[in-house]
């Protein structure tokens, strides 16, 4: 009975590791876990967006500004929106990607849409960390000034001072973090690029010993 071919078999061999087949069995895995952290961040803080939406007491009385007031609207809806976005992209695709990881076999790793849906996979995954994480940083400093605005102007411009560099080093690391993932990603192809090079220049070269060694053969049939 033939052995399925497993990737905890692979990578305890070494064998196999640089294959098409197991390279995809890598981003099935990359895409999952993508998935799954995009379902739950958006989850989380949708959840949270809606509560502050409810939670926040108007009166006939309150000095906020109506553009302050279409600003908070706006901000939780979008909010909202691409969280709800990321959180329905993830809930129909990841069951999917869960089906075929559970089987433990590289041989079926192409009966798995993510390398179909990969742009979904993708936009799920910035909708829910990096725009949907902006939007949210947004959402707490208009909120400070609607919640606060009729009590004390300073403790709504405390928490935008507090904010500004927090948005500064989550910009600062996002650029980082996704040019070093580029960068990374680059290194790994053109790696491998060379990988296959010098396994082709190996074939020639054994391809070109052998049809000397038949030339030869050849010959010494001849003169005898």
């Amino acid at each position: 009975m033939e052995r399925s071919l497993t990737p905890e078999r692979m990578s305890q061999s070494g064998d196999g590791l640089h294959t098409p087949g197991y390279l995809s069995w890598r981003k099935l895995q990359l895409s999952r876990a993508k998935l799954k952290a995009s379902s739950k961040t958006s989850a989380l803080l949708s959840g949270f967006a809606m509560v502050a939406m409810v939670e926040v007491q108007l009166s006939d009385r309150s000095k906020v500004p109506q553009e302050m007031l279409i600003a908070f609207a706006i901000c939780t809806t979008l909010l909202v929106a691409v969280h709800m976005l990321a959180l329905m992209i993830s809930t129909c695709i990841l069951p999917n990607i869960d089906a075929v990881c559970n089987l433990h076999s590289i041989s079926l790793v192409h009966e798995s849409p993510h390398e179909r849906l990969h742009w979904y996979i993708e936009t799920a995954w910035a909708f829910s960390t990096l725009l949907g994480l902006l939007l949210f940083l947004c959402e707490i400093a208009i909120l400070c000034w609607v919640k606060f605005y009729d009590f004390s102007t300073y403790a709504a411009w405390s928490a935008c001072i507090v904010l500004i560099p927090v948005l500064i080093i989550f910009l600062a690391f996002a650029v980082h973090f996704y040019r070093s993932l580029v960068t990374h990603k680059y290194e790994v192809t053109v790696s491998g690029i060379r990988e296959l090079e010098l396994l082709k220049e190996q074939i020639e070269a054994g391809d070109a010993e052998g049809r000397a060694n038949g030339m030869g053969l050849f010959n010494n049939s001849q003169v005898v």
